[in-house]
């Protein structure tokens, strides 16, 4: 069982900044993928960036220029920090990993989400 826990979010105002953070803990072996997803009401879930182990990054579009995601491998750990924050951006936002957990000699592939953290950006 892997969990992860967010914390970071919050309210600001439009062009704030605001930086997440993910804890991944439990039975790791290995994690492959991290990244941070977003759902705003009435709308489907949505990758906002993700960040490989070797430090390959993604974001969607709107994000590009404005968000960074980063990741300490030794603290299991993913970040994201968010500049020029627009009211758009407003969603809670999940953090994701993927990988190999491990039970003795047993190892077994994960996926697991965080509990979501509120972002709220006023105009």
């Amino acid at each position: 069982q892997v969990q992860l826990v967010e914390s970071g979010g919050g309210l600001v105002q439009a062009g704030g900044s605001l930086r997440l953070s993910c804890a991944a803990s439990g039975n790791i072996f290995s994690i492959n993928v991290m990244g941070w997803y977003r759902q705003a009401p009435g709308l489907e879930r949505e990758l906002v960036a993700a960040i490989t182990s070797g430090g390959k990054t993604n974001y969607t579009d709107s994000v590009k220029g404005r968000f960074t995601i980063s990741r300490d491998n030794s603290k299991n750990t993913v970040y994201l920090q968010m500049n020029s924050l627009k009211p758009e951006d407003t969603a809670v936002y999940y953090c994701y990993a993927d990988g190999t957990a491990t039970q003795g000699i047993v190892y077994r592939r994960f996926a697991s989400w965080g509990q979501g953290t509120q972002v709220t950006v006023s105009s």
